[in-house]
């Protein structure tokens, strides 16, 4: 008998899929985040050093990084479904470690377990829209998702403002909590476990009624067969590696570093406790507008990517956009509004055409794995740069008495734009070149026809 062709899914059930697949993702970016704003109290009130601090988040990166490539594997394998709901569960279990107690080696621990779920539940999910929406609208379902998880990353930097009485329960005059903050991290953990199973159901659904993106045949766990991977693979995951070490790491930062910029020019170690704390504030504010541009700009740069393509060359003028924002920051008294601004039209931009320029470099049966490898060099760079950072900081005894010392660290993020920037420039010549994959070229209505 002739086998039946099965249709495919509906436009209102892949975009149900996004939307659950998304705010999974979302509590991910949450927890995360969520102690972004936290490095002054720990600093001040649980006897924490900025490399300490550091290590929080580079202790994520070390377990990532351990994980990665084995969870692209295990996604290649189990599927996406269980995929993602394996390590959501992984990450609400780091987010309720990290706030038991407030010590730094149970933090850090709890951070640990973070990582060995975190990052390839990313992955996860961009396997899972790599396969629903390949040939649809793929950068513009990217861009979706990224606006709705880091809609979650807004949330955790302006947490000192919209959940106010959690970090200060006896009022602004009083001490800060840091429990409480973690506290709405775990709420988060929780609601990323509830939408992964949700997803889970709809996948499972979807298998006997429609025709899914096939993930083929599984690759063995081959270091040669990893290091086949295309250059224009290759220069798209440097790209990766030196962007997003230059964004992460200095949002990890990022709070402390503008609260005492701003309380500089308010009177110093003089400031009032009232200005400290709407300094921080502001501070959220400000490092808020990183996620908040990117939630409203990269769906729709995403969107433009698949009418037009020229993703190469949309790489290249993201990376030129980074490059002066870290000296203007720490060099000028220039509204903060500028720099970030700017940053925040790269943090959209490159996300944008970077991650779907995989899916048409890699062929599907290998896309697990190869998004794994890109997300494990990135967790490197998270890793090195959260303890080089922290290092820099400490050395030049950065803080409110001394807002020049902060300058180190941005000469260091400074340095990985103009890497960033070269690579773009070297993808460019690659993708106009005779070994194109179409990353210049592939634009939606040529998928169709």
């Amino acid at each position: 008998m002739p086998e039946t062709t099965r249709p495919e899914p509906p436009v209102p059930y892949r975009w149900a899929v996004l939307i659950f697949v998304s705010v999974a993702m979302g509590g991910n970016y949450y927890i995360y985040d969520s102690i972004n704003p936290l490095e002054r109290i720990f600093i001040d009130h649980l006897g924490f050093s900025a490399t300490q601090f550091g290590w929080l988040n580079a202790s994520y990166s070390v377990a990532a990084v351990a994980t990665l490539l084995i969870g692209g594997i295990i996604i290649d394998r189990i599927g996406t479904k269980k995929s993602i709901a394996t390590f959501a569960a992984l990450c609400l279990l780091g987010a309720m470690l990290t706030a038991t107690r407030g010590e730094a080696q149970l933090m850090i621990a709890g951070r640990t377990v973070l990582g060995l779920g975190a990052e390839s539940m990313i992955v996860a999910v961009t396997t899972a829209l790599a396969k629903w929406f390949r040939g649809k609208e793929l950068s513009f379902a990217f861009g979706i998702n990224l606006t709705i998880a880091r809609l979650a990353s807004v949330a955790a930097d302006n947490s000192p403002t919209w959940a106010h009485a959690v970090f200060y329960p006896e009022g602004s005059a009083g001490p800060p909590s840091w429990r409480g903050p973690l506290l709405l991290a775990v709420g988060a953990g929780a609601l990323s476990v509830a939408t992964s199973l949700v997803y889970w159901l709809l996948e499972t659904s979807a298998e006997g009624r429609y025709e899914l993106g096939k993930a083929g045949e599984v690759d063995k766990l081959e270091f040669r067969g990893i290091f086949r991977y295309d250059r224009s693979y290759w220069l798209v995951v440097g790209l990766c590696f030196t962007f997003y070490s230059a964004i992460f790491p200095f949002r990890t930062f990022a709070i402390d570093f503008f609260t005492n910029k701003i309380l500089a020019t308010h009177g110093g170690v003089a400031a009032s406790e009232a200005m400290r704390v709407l300094s921080h504030e502001k501070a959220g504010f400000f490092n808020s507008l990183l996620p908040f541009s990117a939630m409203i700009a990269t769906p729709l740069f995403g969107l433009l990517v698949d009418k037009v393509g020229k993703r190469a060359w949309f790489m290249m003028f993201g990376s030129l956009l980074l490059m002066p924002v870290y000296l203007m920051m720490a060099y000028t008294n220039i509204s903060l509004f500028l720099p970030v601004s700017l940053m925040g039209i790269s943090f959209s931009l490159i996300p944008a055409v970077m991650w779907p320029s995989v899916a048409y470099i890699v062929e599907q049966s290998r896309l697990g794995t190869a998004y794994a490898l890109m997300t494990l060099c990135q967790q490197i760079g998270f890793f090195l740069l959260n303890l080089l950072i922290g290092w820099a900081n400490d050395y030049s005894h950065a803080g409110l008495d001394n807002p020049r010392g902060y300058a180190l660290g941005m000469w260091i993020f400074s340095l990985l734009g103009f890497v960033g920037m070269t690579l773009s420039i070297l993808l460019r010549l690659r993708e106009t070149g005779p070994h194109a994959h179409g990353l210049e070229t592939i634009t939606t209505a040529k998928s169709a026809a």
